[in-house]
């Protein structure tokens, strides 16, 4: 069922959802169609919003989240004009979309839109909510790293944590995970919060950050056993409350004569993609390269228009980062006091704890220094807590990336 064919008089849920890096609407084709036909009796209308669709995505999470909502806003005024009863509003999104759509939630929020449409469902699919930056360690992952976090223009620097959100010192990505923000504001009014994680084989966001965890089990599938969820018909779906537990005895596969020193069919099928793998790999690699120089300059020159209001007015869309900058290094201080307060009287120490820095404009950036120690202190600590209790090991991520798992935790989202 196309967008147009559905029927806006009949409006009650509008559905948001936003597609991923590279993606457009007509990847959401099928999803929007089976979503529209199986709930048209419940007024859903599902919309898939263009403004940043293609090489777009290249411009950052913020500017097409700004696009998006001022698209959403439309889409709302239009189906009242049409004579719609709107009350609900879900939204969900699949890799760089589900980021998206939790910056639109945010401003959605801060727009007064949760006012009267009811938030119901958020859903993510496959979406690096802690990056991309891979914590293994090698010349693979410094590479990937390295490159991936040059060559996707602004998007790559957020999901690879590298960049710095309008002056304030951190990443966005640890901006959208603190309790203070109309991000997890928003998200917290939805009734059902859920994430789908791939367990294997998504290269690109592995299990760890689509599901916001400490840990992968999921590195050596020979060595737990998964618990799915009953009554399906392919046991896809992991139990959330107990998707894996450690196998007790890992099963040592055998290997015959055949398979120890003679090479297999297998190996022989795949020689000859490797062969053309090699041939096309240093043609392909300088492409790629010239490729990505010319799409961040072209992205340069979208964000520029962009933020010189010449697309929309800005003024709803954007947020007062230094307010809640100075706020947050505020909370921050507050709360490493009480610690060292706490930590004084059990020693029988009787040490007043530091006074917070006065608060003056010229201070932002060593109030952000401050605020990123604080952080630094205060996630360290708990990733050492959960190392004694995860049956897996803790991975090598950032103390960033360990406060925004305790944030979102906080929210309490389904993972799938």
């Amino acid at each position: 069922m196309a967008e147009s064919t559905q029927d806006a008089a009949k409006a009650q849920h509008l559905v948001v959802i936003c597609h991923g890096l590279w993606g457009n609407p007509v990847h959401l084709k099928h999803l929007r169609d089976t979503l529209a036909t199986h709930h048209e009796e419940a007024g859903v209308y599902v919309f898939t919003p263009k403004a940043n669709s293609d090489s777009f995505t290249y411009d950052g999470i913020e500017v097409g989240a700004e696009r998006i909502t001022n698209e959403v806003e439309q889409k709302i005024d239009e189906l009242r004009k049409a004579g719609s009863k709107l009350s609900k509003i879900s939204v969900a999104g699949y890799s760089l979309g589900g980021l998206v759509a939790r910056y639109v939630v945010g401003l959605l929020y801060k727009n007064g839109v949760f006012d009267t449409l009811r938030p119901m469902n958020f859903t993510t699919f496959a979406t690096p909510h802690l990056g991309v930056r891979t914590p293994r360690a090698g010349y693979r992952a410094q590479t990937w790293n390295f490159l991936g976090s040059r060559t996707l223009s602004t998007s790559g620097q957020q999901m690879f944590l590298v960049d710095n959100f309008r002056g304030t010192g951190r990443s966005l990505l640890s901006i959208m995970a603190d309790p203070s923000s109309i991000f997890v504001r928003g998200l917290s009014m939805f009734k059902r919060k859920s994430v789908y994680a791939n367990a294997l084989n998504d290269r690109s966001v592995p299990y760890y950050t689509s599901s916001m965890s400490r840990c992968d089990p999921f590195v050596d599938p020979d060595a737990i056993e998964v618990h799915p969820l009953p009554d399906q018909e392919e046991p896809v779906v992991l139990d959330p409350e107990n998707p894996v537990t450690p196998r007790k005895h890992k099963e040592e596969k055998q290997l015959a004569f055949h398979e120890r020193y003679i090479i297999s069919s297998r190996t022989l099928q795949s020689l000859p993609f490797y062969a053309v793998l090699c041939t096309v790999l240093p043609l392909a690699v300088p492409l790629f390269l010239i490729n990505a120089g010319y799409q961040t300059y072209k992205s340069a020159q979208r964000v520029r228009l962009h933020e010189a209001g010449s697309v929309m007015d800005l003024k709803r869309y954007r947020i007062p980062l230094l307010e809640e900058a100075q706020a947050m290094q505020d909370r921050v201080m507050e709360r490493f006091a009480a610690e060292r307060t706490h930590l004084n009287e059990e020693s029988g120490k009787g040490y007043l704890p530091t006074p917070p820095p006065e608060s003056s404009s010229s201070s932002v950036s060593d109030a952000e220094e401050s605020s990123k120690l604080m952080r630094s202190i205060s996630a360290t600590q708990k990733s050492e807590q959960a190392k004694n209790t995860s049956p897996w090991p803790t991975l090598a991520l950032t103390d960033d990336q360990f406060e925004m798992i305790d944030n979102l935790d906080n929210i309490r989202m389904l993972r799938l």
